[in-house]
């Protein structure tokens, strides 16, 4: 797990942009007047996001591998869940979906109802396939 940040980070952290703003509102307002000035602020305005930078990464001394690690495993764990629950959509989808055709084998013509059953069970199949080939190609 990532380690909490201090308060004096966090508030070198809130300093650093506080200054950041009133710089940028000082550099707005009176630039016409600043003449060379505005050239070092230019240069200022280049270094400053890179010094934000330097406090947001120093805030983070965790070793991140094994925070890699523990999501890995997290999804790891959740997707046969993920996978039953797409098998339950499927089923469901299958039965919707045989009302809906044989409603329509009453009312319309062959021609739609080949095509609108050959749609559902082909969703159907899809739902299946997709659930076993990720399972298989990630090997879980």
């Amino acid at each position: 797990m990532l380690q909490s940040v201090s308060w004096a980070t966090f508030f070198k952290a809130v300093l650093l942009s506080y200054c950041t703003y009133y710089a940028a509102i000082a550099f707005l307002l009176y630039r016409a007047k600043l003449g060379t000035f505005i050239q070092r602020l230019k240069q200022l305005l280049v270094l400053l996001p890179l010094m934000l930078l330097h406090a947001v990464i120093y805030a983070q001394t965790a070793d991140g591998n094994s925070g890699l690690n523990q999501a890995n495993t997290l999804i790891r764990s959740y997707f046969d869940t993920g996978v039953q629950i797409l098998y339950a959509v499927g089923a469901l989808v299958a039965l919707i979906g045989a009302g809906m055709i044989y409603g329509h084998w009453n009312t319309h013509s062959q021609k739609e109802l080949a095509r609108e059953a050959a749609v559902w069970f082909g969703g159907c199949i899809f739902l299946v396939i997709v659930a076993t080939v990720i399972k298989s190609f990630f090997g879980l």
